[in-house]
């Protein structure tokens, strides 16, 4: 397990950023944070998420053991290129990002021999943002990703999942970059596609008073951040493409199915989506 004595450093102060350092706190472990909001910063020192803040990363990026990149995912290549030199040697480096192929490799490319970027993904969070909502129970039903390659380490690929199992998530997995954008080209992507388009279909504030549960779960996760979802969306592009081509050639079918009358197809469809869907109660 990791080590007391060990510091963190986490970038970007966001939702996950801010939940990771709440967690570590409870941990025991000693966090420090960097963030261009200098509110965000005072708040989380505030409610003792952090020990130490700063906007500036040459003030506490020297003192980091191991650090967690809470940032946007295009401008991760970015700080790397930019703050890599503030940290000392055979540190560890990993991140929350939505999206790994137009990422890891490219980091990996240029980071220092002696510095180690272990690609991981919490698949965890909720329709607000900032840290004000750090939440670490969120983690405590939900997955975590690693998305090793073959530049990685057994002792890197190692923190990542003492990291995980210290923040004590639910499940910790392995996939390859490609397999995990794959994965959450469907998963995630394009979930939020359907309830996004949805919400757009019409304009139905005059149905509040009206609403069951369905369209509430439905629709949860239409609260978007506009400006992340927009990147993530772009970077997937390729998978998420083809997610939403199957996804309207399935509702298409359903469509062809109701116009002609065919309630066998129609209950055969309903049987296969309760049965598929068992799998996820587990």
């Amino acid at each position: 397990m990791i080590e007391k004595n060990k510091r963190f450093c986490i970038v970007g102060l966001g939702l996950l950023g801010g939940s990771y350092a709440k967690g570590l706190k409870e941990k025991g472990y000693i966090v420090d944070a960097i963030d261009l909001n200098e509110e965000s910063i005072h708040y989380a020192c505030e409610n003792h998420l952090i020990d130490s803040g700063s906007t500036h990363c040459e003030e506490l990026l020297p003192h980091a053991d191991y650090v967690i990149l809470g940032l946007y995912p295009t401008l991760i290549v970015e700080w790397i290129k930019t703050n890599q030199y503030l940290l000392k040697e055979n540190v560890f480096i990993t991140d929350v990002s939505g999206v790994k192929r137009a990422i890891v490799e490219d980091v990996q490319a240029i980071l220092r021999d002696d510095l180690e970027f272990i690609a991981s993904h919490p698949m965890a969070g909720r329709e607000v943002s900032g840290v004000k909502f750090s939440n670490t129970e969120m983690f405590k039903v939900a997955n975590f990703i690693i998305t090793p390659t073959a530049q990685n380490t057994p002792q890197g690929i190692a923190f990542v999942n003492d990291l995980a199992q210290l923040l004590e998530f639910k499940r910790i997995t392995t996939l390859t970059c490609e397999e995990h954008d794959k994965m959450i080209g469907f998963l995630s992507q394009l979930t939020h596609v359907i309830a996004v388009t949805l919400m757009n279909t019409n304009d139905n504030s005059h149905l509040v008073e009206y609403t069951g549960d369905s369209f509430r779960d439905l629709t949860r996760i239409a609260k978007i951040n506009e400006n992340l979802w927009s990147e993530l969306f772009l970077l997937n592009k390729d998978y998420l493409l083809e997610e939403i081509d199957d996804f309207m050639k399935e509702l298409s079918h359903f469509r062809d199915t109701l116009y002609n009358d065919d309630t066998e197809e129609m209950k055969r469809l309903f049987i296969q989506s309760t049965n598929r869907r068992k799998y996820f109660d587990q």
